[in-house]
């Protein structure tokens, strides 16, 4: 009863006319046909929010139709930078900075040779295994770990090294230490997610997805390129 009370007064005319905004308001409520609740705000900013990130979407799926190679490359960028200054931001020692041409490494590995090389190497996949079944897509992870893990790990490792000043036989020192146990750990990370990437990801979506799991395993792999040098 109370509740009606307040209800009949809030909306009564003399209300109404000692508070002339609100008495606007609820006079084009009481016009006919105009019952309508208003807006909330919050309800407003989130649908903005939610319409900006599928515009978001929506524009970086055009630029893969229409740029793929680049979009791929500069998206693998992006991932390794980002994974190479949280790895940092992991092993710093308190009173220790950031090493910007450190990441600025891992980020011209992932634009200049696996960007490029993701890109071609899915695409040649979905070619001659189109199939999605459950043997086909071992049969991509078994190409995957034999073929192109070894070999970019082998040019990761080595292309690092060459920055870093370091010469062949130092190359070949720290291929020796850390190619074999980088290569096992992965064993037992990307075969899960080469899975769910080749059963259930589009192909032009599907470096993006090997990408983003890559940003945790590349927190494990800028730490180990960037270790000390390898006795040679």
């Amino acid at each position: 009863m109370k509740m009606v009370a307040l209800s009949k007064r809030f909306l009564s005319p003399r209300f109404s006319d000692r508070n002339p905004m609100i008495g606007r308001l609820f006079h084009q409520l009481r016009k006919p046909g105009n019952y309508v609740a208003p807006r909330v705000f919050f309800v407003r900013n989130l649908s903005t929010n939610v319409s900006k990130q599928n515009g978001i979407l929506r524009w970086y799926l055009r630029k893969l139709d229409s740029h793929p190679f680049m979009t791929k490359s500069v998206t693998t960028s992006l991932i390794y930078m980002a994974a190479d200054l949280t790895s940092q931001m992991i092993t710093m020692q308190p009173s220790g900075s950031l090493d910007l041409i450190r990441t600025a490494r891992m980020a011209s590995f992932g634009l200049i040779f696996l960007g490029p090389s993701q890109h071609l190497w899915f695409s040649y996949l979905s070619k001659i295994l189109p199939k999605r079944d459950v043997l086909t897509t071992f049969k991509k992870i078994m190409m995957g770990q034999v073929l192109f893990g070894p070999c970019s790990n082998t040019v990761f490792f080595s292309y690092n090294a060459a920055l870093q000043g370091e010469n062949s036989e130092e190359i070949l020192a720290r291929l020796k230490r850390d190619l074999v146990p980088t290569l096992k750990n992965g064993l037992m990370y990307w075969p899960v997610c080469d899975f769910v990437t080749f059963k259930y990801v589009p192909v032009h979506l599907q470096p993006l997805m090997n990408s983003s799991c890559a940003y945790i395993w590349t927190i494990y792999l800028t730490y180990m390129a960037n270790q000390t040098k390898a006795d040679s």
